[in-house]
């Protein structure tokens, strides 16, 4: 009987052993609470709110609030335009015996994105958006369509002004200040290839891009946002949902996003937009010369000492008037030293027509001042885009 009776009490004890064993960290972890010198194998998470000053300089984990602040006001741009075919064989012959053959025609289809900028129906684009447009349909993010009307396009800087006839439509809020710096977030809102509203972000990569050759007057802001065909006259927003720029061009081998990316800034395509509707078109001083680096020399703030030299004239233009030859280097224009050819050509072009510009030039190693007239610059066309940059 007492055999028995440590036998069922080594039972008893080794199924309490075997719960405690099995129960280990639960009760350690009791006890640790009640006795905190014990060190024990549990690790306790604390919930922690997160420093608000911290997360502002962070950035917000969603752009949902800037999308739905800048979205409704880019609209999606579907173009038409007739192109007619001269007959393939408009011999004589045939129109002996046949008549005058009829002229055909095809329709070529395109599309691209436009901002909103003003509630009386103003939208900014590009000019490549809408250049030889016969029909222009601007589609709004509320599902309304309704046709749109040209007021006026600027070839040099791939900016233009369309208006619609629509009431209570958004309109986007524009960043003028403060500037810009590279590493800002920046998200891209447009229609690529017809795919409506799409979103992309990236961030500003640089700003004041020049010497592209897309535009007569270039200072780009630079994006990794992607960039596709159907994306050009849409907006380039900050975080805030802010418009800052129009995106333009991309440069690619392969017509697709690569990555590099640009877009307008606003401030200038503000500007753009101010003269087109007040004149009808942009009204900029022009000289009629062509302007170089020295042979070898690069352009840029780096190259403040080297003076910029004409290298072509425009005969009977107002610097031809004055007395300006090739090979002229001008030192300072109004005043102002003239650094690098895309300084001068911003200069020139803020010149009042009428006006008269004093310029110091260097001819036959002495200086000499002239007094030239300034006159309106031409309209010009849009230049064609070197073969790496695409206007999508």
């Amino acid at each position: 009987m007492q055999k028995l009776r440590n036998l069922s009490l080594a039972v008893i004890i080794f199924f309490l052993l075997l719960s405690l064993y099995k129960h280990r960290d639960n009760w350690l972890g009791q006890l640790g609470e009640e006795l905190p010198g014990l060190p024990t194998r549990m690790v306790t998470l604390h919930s922690v709110t997160p420093d608000a000053a911290l997360l502002q300089r962070s950035g917000p984990v969603s752009y949902a609030a800037a999308v739905r602040q800048a979205a409704p006001a880019v609209v999606n741009i579907y173009t038409t335009e007739e192109i007619r075919l001269h007959p393939i064989t408009p011999d004589l012959f045939f129109q002996r015996f046949f008549g005058t053959l009829p002229t055909m025609t095809q329709k070529r289809q395109g599309l691209g994105s436009g901002v909103l900028v003003s509630a009386d129906g103003y939208i900014l684009t590009n000019n490549h958006v809408i250049a030889g447009a016969d029909s222009i349909v601007v589609a709004m993010a509320d599902g309304r369509e309704t046709q749109a009307k040209v007021v006026g396009s600027d070839p040099d800087t791939d900016i233009a002004v369309l208006k619609i006839a629509l009431n209570h439509v958004p309109v986007a809020h524009l960043r003028l200040d403060p500037p810009l710096q590279v590493g800002d977030v920046v998200l891209a809102i447009g229609n690529p290839f017809g795919f409506s509203q799409s979103v992309t972000q990236g961030i500003v990569s640089a700003l004041g891009r020049q010497g592209l050759g897309i535009n007569t007057f270039e200072d780009f802001i630079q994006t990794d946002a992607a960039i596709n065909p159907g994306n050009s006259g849409g907006a380039l927003i900050d975080a805030l949902g802010n418009v800052i720029g129009i995106n333009s061009a991309i440069y690619s081998r392969n017509g697709g996003n690569m990555g590099i990316g640009f877009a307008i800034p606003i401030a200038q395509a503000k500007d753009v937009m101010a003269q087109i509707i007040a004149h009808g078109r942009v009204v900029r001083g022009w000289l009629g010369i062509g302007l170089a680096m020295p042979s070898g020399m690069g352009t840029g703030p780096g190259s403040a000492q080297q003076p910029v030299i004409i290298d072509a004239m425009v005969q009977g233009g107002p610097a031809d008037q004055a007395g300006i030859l090739p090979g002229d280097q001008i030192l300072a224009l109004a005043g102002q030293v003239v650094h690098d050819p895309e300084q001068a050509i911003h200069q020139i072009a803020a010149l009042k027509p009428g006006t008269q510009v004093h310029i110091d030039l260097r001819r036959d190693g002495r200086v000499l001042p002239l007094e030239v007239p300034v006159a309106e610059r031409p309209q010009e066309q849009a230049l064609p885009a070197p073969a790496a940059v695409v206007n999508p």
